[in-house]
């Protein structure tokens, strides 16, 4: 359910944007949505991630760009601000901390020696870096209506390739920690 309630807004932006052909109005109907999945996230879980807020904010302030200045141009630069932002993060934790972000996410359910933690850490930094890259060539290179649905399919399937490339790599790399079953 989480995983459909952080995807909705952006299929229904495509949804809109394919419908009407128009990135102003979709991105107008993307920004309450984003707003309102939030809301119903937190009633069902009584927290919000910090993550989702971020990316609230994000969508508010590029979204809000690009609706009042009626201009895709912010809505376009968004995507790549997010993940170069995610880059400088995951790269600035190997500097500041006990631990990087990749170990502090995974560190609970994998086992991994320093140079695979830092291996899988500057994996993520360059797929974020190339993520944020590619939106740029798509963005400006293509029609507009290229980049929509680059953003709403080849993103996420870049994604979900190196999300499945990840798992094969940590399935020969890692040993994963058995949980404890409390519940005997």
């Amino acid at each position: 359910m989480e995983f459909l309630l952080d995807y909705l807004p952006l299929l229904i932006w495509w949804g809109t944007y394919f419908f009407t052909g128009d990135i102003i109005t979709a991105t107008k109907v993307l920004i309450p949505t984003t707003i309102i999945v939030m809301g119903v996230s937190f009633w069902f879980t009584r927290k919000i991630k910090k993550m989702t807020v971020f990316l609230c904010l994000a969508v508010v302030v590029f979204g809000g760009a690009t609706v009042f200045l009626e201009d895709a141009l912010f809505i376009i630069w968004k995507t790549t601000v997010i993940n170069w932002l995610l880059a400088g993060t995951f790269f600035a934790s190997h500097f500041f901390g006990e631990k990087t972000i990749v170990k502090y996410m995974l560190g609970k359910t994998i086992e991994l020696d320093e140079v695979d933690w830092t291996r899988l850490s500057f994996s993520w930094i360059l797929f974020f870096i190339i993520s944020g890259s590619a939106n740029l060539f798509v963005g400006f290179t293509f029609e507009e209506s290229v980049w929509v649905n680059f953003k709403m399919f080849g993103l996420l399937g870049l994604t979900f390739i190196f999300i499945i490339g990840q798992t094969i790599w940590l399935n020969k790399r890692a040993v994963f920690v058995q949980s404890e079953d409390k519940s005997t």
